[in-house]
């Protein structure tokens, strides 16, 4: 890709932060739509629990193909592409009949949000060469993420108090075209020099693994262990499957190589660990502020300010941190900041006091605001570049894989602990051991980014990094490893 201007560079982040403004808000203003959703089509839990996992469950599945695909035909092609098919699922979503339609409709929807992310973080790693440059662009890449949170709950609240919750899914057709447009004008075509070939078998393993193994976590408290024993059986095979047959593969769509990196590694299960807990975040304070507290949407949205608000200042602060002192500081911030908000709820039920429900979500804002940043960098900085797409790939992966998971086991906690009773008397006792699981999340980022950003984790970096890079150039495209 020729080298571009820096008002052409930043005209390019903004374009791709456009498709990650769309897909974010979508889920954040969905979340506050949750309520409405559940009385209209008549939803249980385990309903509302699908209508959000459906759309991260094929995302997380497809986005390494997606990923791949670009690197092999050309990012800005399978962009264009995601585009249309996200902004044509978002309008067969606000036409949903059913519950049911609706999560089919949520699937295509996903099919094209696979496209978005992480090419468009693809597109972003190529533009900007320069690390400090990269890093600060992420920064912004983040700081859209604290954009959708703010402003996701507020307008979705709106949106659903004057129109209805079908209306989310319209904010979504204007900017995904004026997205395409300017993909179109904008954006240069880039392609790896040495694109990896398509890998059915991998793909097919890992839609069984997502699939059965979210199956099983949301049906379980209906269905019983026993009926949902099988499908943990296949995500287990499935699991088991990918470690021996992926690294016999010449050109696998998962890379087991990358792991060999602690940096990348440690990102991989920071992503999962913080996603998950935002996930369940948004889940349990979206059912709490509604079903218990009665409020309306709308104040249920007011009401998520304190935790979007923070993320929106501490997202670029983190990507500068990044870019001058390493991902160290910016992680254990976010540990620290997100367990200290579990621990505040499943210890202190800090949901029944406004003060403590207040400084709850603040210190939950503060804790994702610091994560995004260090994730995505870290991810993406000692991977050879011409394999850009996959690396950014698995991080997204990573992050749709943990809110899929968060969705789902926070769901299902609070639906064994209901049981037939209403929300209103028992959700806080319900609701514990999911806060005790989110500061679980909260403690593995701290942990993680501990233990993954010392020195010896960088020289694990630079050793795989550099094994990549001689293995790319020894071995012709199509041999064996």
């Amino acid at each position: 890709m020729p080298e571009l201007s820096h008002r052409r560079r930043m005209l390019v982040l903004a374009i791709c932060c456009m498709s990650l403004l769309i897909v974010s808000l979508d889920n954040t203003a969905l979340n506050v739509a949750l309520p409405s959703m559940q009385r209209e089509l008549h939803a249980t839990t385990s309903g509302l629990q699908w209508a959000i996992d459906a759309y991260t469950l094929v995302l997380a599945s497809l986005l390494m193909l997606a990923g791949s695909t670009a690197d092999r035909i050309g990012r800005k092609r399978v962009f264009m592409a995601g585009l249309v098919i996200f902004t044509a699922g978002s309008l067969l979503c606000s036409l949903a009949p059913n519950l049911e339609l609706l999560v089919v409709f949520r699937m295509v929807q996903a099919v094209g949000g696979s496209m978005l992310n992480p090419v468009a973080m693809s597109i972003i790693t190529n533009t900007f060469t320069d690390p400090r440059e990269r890093a600060r662009a992420i920064g912004v890449w983040g700081a859209v993420v604290g954009i959708s949170m703010a402003a996701g709950p507020l307008a979705g609240g709106l949106l659903v108090e004057s129109v209805g919750w079908r209306s989310i899914f319209w904010v979504n057709l204007p900017v995904g075209l004026a997205a395409l447009l300017l993909t179109l004008r904008f954006v240069p075509e880039s392609r790896a020099p040495r694109p990896r070939r398509p890998d059915p078998v991998g793909q097919v393993l890992v839609i069984a693994l997502f699939g059965s193994l979210t199956y099983a976590i949301i049906e379980a408290p209906e269905a019983g262990l026993t009926e949902v024993l099988p499908f943990a059986a296949v995500a287990l095979a499935a699991l088991l499957a990918l470690l021996i047959y992926e690294p016999r593969r010449p050109e696998p769509l998962i890379d087991l190589r990358f792991f060999r990196s602690a940096p990348f590694s440690g990102a991989t299960g920071i992503a999962v660990s913080a996603f998950a807990a935002l996930g369940g975040f948004l889940f349990l304070s979206t059912l709490y502020l509604q079903n218990v507290r009665g409020l309306d949407a709308l104040h249920a949205g007011l009401w998520m300010l304190p935790m979007a608000a923070p993320t929106l200042l501490c997202a670029p602060l983190s990507g500068r941190l990044v870019g001058t002192r390493g991902p160290r500081l910016p992680l254990l911030i976010a540990g620290a900041a997100m367990t200290a908000s579990g621990l505040l709820f499943a210890l202190f039920e800090a949901e029944t006091s406004d003060v403590t429900l207040f400084i709850g979500y603040v210190l939950f804002g503060v804790g994702f605001g610091f994560v995004n940043a260090p994730i995505t960098n870290t991810a993406v900085s000692g991977m050879p570049r011409a394999q850009a797409g996959v690396a950014a790939a698995v991080a997204s992966t990573s992050r749709q894989l943990g809110q899929t998971l968060g969705v789902a086991v926070i769901g299902a906690v609070l639906a064994a602990g209901i049981g037939g009773s209403g929300y209103r008397d028992t959700f806080v006792a319900a609701a514990r051991p999911g806060w005790w699981v989110l500061a679980a999340c909260g403690a593995a980022v701290l942990v993680l980014g501990l233990l993954t950003s010392g020195r010896w984790a960088h020289r694990t970096a630079e050793r795989t990094a550099e094994r990549l890079a001689t293995e790319e150039v020894r071995q012709p495209v199509g041999t064996s490893a």
